[in-house]
């Protein structure tokens, strides 16, 4: 039985401690001025598993740490519910995802300003960029180095890497020293958000820090149930926490930064969203807002896994007492295997000549898993190169199932449903193959096991991506920025119609960048703070 407690009120309140939600505790309470209260439905992120960053391969399918959504099935893939992972947990998905740090193309944020979401270009939002990170040795015209968020290179030069590398440069890729410069394009290792060897996500790199803050509440394991709204402003929240009905009241606004999943969810279980949808629900219709939902988007990647000839993958290294010392390097010294992202090297290349920037992203990693996809290492030695459009066209919603806010939403991305995208998965499984079967490689590949040579033509490519693609967690659009009809929030991050209430994380990007999603979230969330703080000066 839940039991009421009695309202408790905050200047600010922010619904998800996550990529943005921490970033925003931070900023938000660094001047003394503004209480705020952060709640998070997970706990702690004080656990190997998340602070290992191989400890991913773990995260990935726990309920613990891991909301463990799955899809709608969908002819374009087979019927398949795919696994949807997203971070229950202090961090959020920066808790559990690969450590990739990838901001996208200029070009990508230009054309949020250009639709009308003024402020938003590549030159309105570089400082936010540079503000969130700490990379060293960066260009100090677009690389910050005093920003939270340690930004880091892979620590080993695995040879099989050095191949891929070679390999790229043959086929006419250059080496890019900074793909998170002015220019994407070429071939580079990976920059990870890693800090001596341990994952450094927004809850350790702005969370913990300034958790003793007395302007600052954060409540874990508190499941926020809806909106509260009178009078067409949103004045605070309802959530359940440890077995007790609570409620917190608002005197400047909330912020939902729940993610691309969570943020749509709760507004339509609260009365905001589309009404035919809300009806159907029996929710009543608070206000309209069409958008709320839909949009979604998120990149939908396909892996070409190889036998290797030599015993040098990291799969043998995490078998026996191979993986025993592994531990222990990484215990004593923060080194070795469980100091690894999942991807070590980066490839962004054109799958056609008429493109004027790369739409393909290629990650490759000196190891293979039984299925593909993340999961149990293969028994012998493996690499793997895996693909996916930066762009997808295609689109799909997160929609309420019913009114009760614990139920999990449908979630449909509509995979492969553009024709686009279906030519642009296999010209980048294609371009794979080439790559892998340069005289740099020839040394190492033994023979491909997926798809397999028999999958040669563009149908059964086609098939095969259909069957065996799934995501890589860049869930965006959700509450999409804008100014027509369904737009969700302005270029202030505002909901559309109602006063008080603000979304600020993945789910307000209008368009997907060409890149993994956390770093322009983080930026999102410092460029959100900031108009915050100036709407609530004295």
């Amino acid at each position: 039985m839940l039991l009421p407690v009695r309202s408790s009120a905050a200047c600010g309140f922010v619904s998800g401690a996550g990529s943005a939600g921490c970033v925003l505790a931070n900023r938000l309470t660094e001047d003394g001025r503004h209480t705020v209260m952060i709640l998070e439905a997970g706990g702690s992120d004080r656990h190997p598993f998340v602070a290992a960053p191989a400890g991913f391969i773990k995260t990935i399918d726990h309920p613990g740490f891991n909301w463990c959504f799955k899809t709608e099935p969908n002819t374009a893939t087979k019927g398949r519910e795919i696994l949807f992972p997203r971070g229950r947990v202090l961090g959020g998905s920066s808790a559990i995802n690969g450590h990739l740090y990838v901001r996208g193309q200029p070009q990508d944020f230009d054309s949020w300003a250009q639709a009308g979401n003024l402020g938003w270009s590549y030159d309105d939002v570089l400082p936010y960029f540079m503000k969130a990170e700490t990379r060293p040795n960066g260009d100090p015209e677009t690389r910050g180095s005093q920003g939270p968020v340690h930004v880091s290179d892979i620590h080993e030069r695995h040879p099989l890497c050095e191949a891929f590398i070679a390999g790229a440069q043959s086929l006419g890729i250059n080496r890019n020293p900074d793909y998170n410069g002015r220019i994407q394009e070429g071939v580079a290792y990976y920059q990870r958000t890693i800090r001596s060897g341990t994952r450094h996500s927004t809850a350790k790199a702005y969370l913990h820090p300034v958790m003793q803050r007395r302007n600052l509440n954060v409540a874990s394991e508190a499941m926020v149930q809806r909106l509260t709204i009178k009078d067409g402003r949103c004045t605070g929240v309802l959530y359940h926490r440890h077995g007790r009905a609570r409620s917190v009241h608002a005197r400047h606004s909330v912020v939902l930064s729940a993610g691309a999943i969570g943020s749509p969810h709760l507004l339509q279980v609260s009365g905001i969203g589309p009404g035919i949808l809300l009806q159907s629900l029996d929710v009543s219709v608070i206000h309209e807002l069409p958008g709320v939902g839909e949009n979604f988007r998120d990149h939908f990647a396909v892996r070409t896994a190889c036998r290797v000839t030599q015993p040098i993958t990291l799969n043998e290294r995490a078998r026996g007492w191979r993986l025993g010392w592994e531990v222990t390097k990484w215990i004593l010294a923060r080194r070795g295997l469980l100091a690894f992202s999942p991807a070590h090297v980066a490839v962004f290349h054109r799958s056609a000549e008429h493109l004027e920037t790369p739409d393909l992203q290629f990650v490759f990693t000196p190891a293979s898993y039984s299925d593909g996809m993340t999961g149990y290492l293969q028994p012998f030695p493996g690499m793997t190169a895996g693909v996916w459009q930066m762009r997808p066209e295609s689109r799909g919603y997160v929609r309420a199932r019913t009114p009760n806010p614990d139920d999990g939403p449908a979630i449909q991305p509509n995979y492969l449903g553009a024709s686009e995208d279906q030519r642009a998965i296999v010209a980048g499984l294609q371009w794979n193959r080439r790559l892998l079967q340069t005289d740099a490689m020839s040394p190492y590949l033994d023979e491909e096991t997926l798809p397999g040579p028999e999958v040669a033509d563009q149908a059964a490519l086609l098939d095969y991506a259909r069957a065996r693609g799934a995501t890589v967690y860049h869930a965006m659009g959700t509450c999409r920025m804008g100014t027509d009809p369904m737009a969700v929030v302005d270029r202030e991050l505002r909901v559309h119609g109602i006063s008080g209430i603000r979304v600020i994380d993945a789910s307000v990007m209008p368009t997907m960048p060409s890149a993994n999603t956390n770093a322009a979230t983080l930026m999102i969330a410092e460029k959100g703070a900031d108009m915050i703080r100036q709407s609530i000066r004295p």
